[in-house]
């Protein structure tokens, strides 16, 4: 009897076990994406035991740590936008992060590890960025920020009109028998302008009049400002976004002519020494873009 009770505990003890023993509590894994933004910091969730990735839109040049004796940031050349960040330390642990780019943009980061004692929470495991709807121009280095693509009409159109702007008439440059152009191999032309509540509208053609096929990106409006000394050097290049735009075409073969609008908000204010330009730029030659100024208010009758 005593042996059939040693065999039952021996079976009842491995049930007991089972039933004592935590159970794994898995991470509430997620995966970010926000829009790149240099004026802000972002907190980002890690766990021991685990390696978070932060992707960025343009090559990485450097890493820097708080604390690194508590985080530790990995990034390799063979992935030039990818830093990889994870605790090295169980216990509780903040710092922050500063990655900086290629073409100087900096990127605060807040990390923050709950440690071992806490594994309930959130972790972010991928954190993405992408480039807000705008693109700046500097003096040594451009960097571009590339608006959300629009859907490609397959070909020429006679008309083309923003839906925000579906009530008005052809655009500027088709009615403008003498276009001014300016460009070389890519020639723009601006047409009628118009404003309504602080709302501008810019009509604009592109000339491709090169011996080659080209690809347009997103046109973009910026405030440019240029410095009191005699070479007249410009300093800086504000982006203002853009609200909504259209083209014709944005794949143009050799002669080929595309008609756009574009449409923003126009800033309050501007300084003495800054003018609005309209910029259209070629995706092969970025750095290279068409500047054609833009009336800071509408003028009546739309011209420029």
């Amino acid at each position: 009897m005593k042996t059939c009770w040693f065999f039952a505990h021996l079976i009842m003890l491995p049930c007991c076990w089972a039933q004592t023993e935590s159970p794994r509590v898995l991470p509430d894994g997620r995966i970010l994406r926000l829009t790149l933004d240099t004026q802000s910091v972002t907190v980002l969730h890690l766990r021991p035991g685990y390696v978070s990735s932060v992707r960025l839109p343009e090559d990485v040049s450097s890493v820097v740590l708080g604390n690194p004796s508590t985080f530790k940031a990995e990034h390799s050349d063979a992935e030039p936008r990818l830093v990889f960040l994870k605790p090295a330390s169980a216990s509780r642990s903040e710092t922050n992060a500063l990655i900086t780019t290629t073409t100087g943009r900096e990127i605060s980061l807040h990390l923050v590890s709950a440690g071992n004692s806490d594994r309930s929470g959130a972790v972010d495991f991928v954190l993405e960025y992408d480039l807000p709807h705008s693109f700046l121009l500097g003096t040594s280095q451009s960097s571009f920020v590339i608006s959300d693509t629009k859907s490609l009409v397959p070909e020429p159109l006679l008309r083309v009109v923003a839906p925000t702007i579906s009530s008005q008439e052809p655009l500027g440059p088709q009615r403008d028998p003498n276009l001014r152009w300016q460009g070389k191999l890519l020639q723009v032309a601006v047409g009628r302008i118009t404003e309504k509540d602080q709302q501008m509208t810019v009509e604009f053609s592109v000339l491709n009049a090169s011996s080659k096929t080209i690809e347009l990106l997103p046109p973009q409006i910026q405030l440019t400002g240029t410095s009191n000394d005699k070479h007249k050097k410009t300093v800086k290049a504000d982006p203002v976004p853009i609200k909504d735009y259209t083209m014709a075409m944005r794949r143009l073969p050799p002669g080929a002519r595309a008609d756009g609008v574009v449409v923003f908000d126009r800033p309050y204010f501007k300084e003495s020494r800054e003018k609005m330009v309209l910029q259209i730029a070629q995706a092969e030659n970025i750095d290279q873009p068409v500047l054609i100024p833009v009336s800071f208010v509408a003028p009546e009758g739309g011209l420029r």
